[in-house]
């Protein structure tokens, strides 16, 4: 953290995920090693390669959103507006002319409304042109969570959205801690949402070969550094943070559940898909995180994983954490909520974000679940399929992204 920046901290939080709709059933969700992977229902999967997937159950905006308001809404925005809720009013922060500039918004998302796109891509084959929604531009958009929260919560500060791919949501909380630092700004609500599975992504990421294909045994899909892996499982949900220079929320009675003390991000200029050879873009963005939080390798505590399950990642990512942190790499917990939770590409920063200053909170680290089989090329401490109690100070969150991106977010105890 250079000196003379102001510093941040986090004040609420939100999380719509496969395993919970509010933030108290997300962690118990992750402490007791719940799965929320299962056939997907949100469509008719059977003519798809992979027909699994990690939604959001039970999913209903009445009382966050108008009905009206709802239908003219993409599934990914009504997931970020009701995240952004939840964190504000955990936040305990009120919103009114007083102070509405100097609240942002920033929620990342890789894909934004593409539910809306392939919608009415049909409607124009079928019906024609005329036949086309006239929300249909402001519902695809991927910078329209962050409009859409912005307009409920009455935020006129900064405002902006990213699309980084599966590092969105940290990139998202990153800029948003840069803006709160500079001064520009009292409070940023920031994350990221996604909703991705529909035909369309599901039978992308398929041709691809990105995704597992373990239809006859979906719960075991997602396995991140399990020598087994075969691919990650889509996801689909939110998570948001409500972030405040420390001053502000000093002065407003607050309370303060983490700081936020480091960020760093780079690009691998390697690959559209493939990160680089050895997770080397990866580890700058971990060595440039500590050295912005002003931490060294002997006081991180667990690193939340970028951990995919697929072949690629969880090896090079492996690589990354060890070229940084050494002969400590080995003692420091690392686990993977994603086999839990699902990949939710833009999304899965905001939640895991979540994740970790939960963890902060608790003492205690969500588990690798799913794994049972080492790989040789993945040898640090996973946190294999039961949560841990462990005393923690600081933490750190990876995420990559299609195209290179690499985010990594430090979080700590406030001291």
């Amino acid at each position: 953290m250079v000196e003379g920046l102001r510093r941040v901290v986090v004040t609420g939080l939100g999380a719509i995920t496969p395993i919970g709709n509010t933030v108290e059933d997300y962690w118990s969700g992750l402490t007791s090693a719940s799965n929320g992977v299962a056939p997907i229902t949100l469509f008719d999967a059977s003519n798809h390669a992979c027909r699994f997937a990690a939604e959001v159950k039970k999913f209903d905006p009445i009382g966050f959103i108008e009905p009206k308001e709802s239908k003219r809404w993409d599934r990914f925005s009504k997931f970020g507006v009701i995240a952004a809720k939840q964190a504000l009013s955990d936040a305990n922060l009120i919103i009114n002319e007083t102070n509405d500039s100097q609240v942002g918004v920033i929620i990342g998302s890789g894909v934004g409304g593409l539910l809306t796109m392939e919608t009415q891509a049909h409607v124009l084959a079928d019906k024609g042109a005329s036949r086309v929604s006239p929300f249909t531009v402001p519902m695809m958009i991927p910078n329209m969570a962050t409009g859409l929260v912005a307009i409920a919560l009455g935020a006129k500060g900064p405002s902006s959205a990213v699309a980084t791919a599966c590092a969105a949501g940290s990139n998202a909380i990153g800029d948003a801690f840069r803006i709160l630092q500079l001064g520009k700004a009292d409070v940023m609500v920031c994350g990221g949402a996604e909703a991705s599975i529909t035909p369309l992504g599901v039978a992308g990421f398929s041709s691809a070969k990105a995704l597992s294909f373990r239809n006859d045994d979906p719960s075991s899909a997602s396995r991140p550094f399990d020598a087994d892996r075969d691919g990650f499982v889509i996801g689909e949900g939110a998570g948001v943070l409500v972030l405040e220079t420390l001053e502000h929320a000093q002065a407003r009675g607050a309370t303060i559940h983490a700081e936020i003390v480091g960020y760093g991000t780079t690009c691998d200029a390697h690959h559209i898909t493939s990160p680089s050879p050895g997770g080397i873009g990866g580890a700058e963005a971990i060595r440039l995180a500590l050295k912005d939080a002003k931490l060294n390798p002997d006081q991180v505590d667990y690193i939340n994983a970028h951990g995919t399950s697929t072949p690629a990642n969880d090896k090079n990512e492996t690589s990354a954490i060890k070229t940084v942190l050494k002969d400590r790499a080995k003692k420091i917990p690392v686990s993977s909520t994603k086999s839990m939770t699902g990949h939710l590409l833009g999304g899965s920063g905001g939640i895991e974000a979540v994740a970790c200053v939960l963890s902060l909170r608790h003492g205690a680290i969500a588990p690798t679940i799913n794994y049972s089989n080492p790989d040789p090329d993945c040898d640090l401490d996973y946190v294999p399929n039961t949560a841990r109690q462990h005393k923690l100070n600081v933490v750190l969150s990876n995420s990559f992204g299609f195209g290179g991106h690499n985010v990594c977010l430090a979080f700590r105890q406030m001291i």
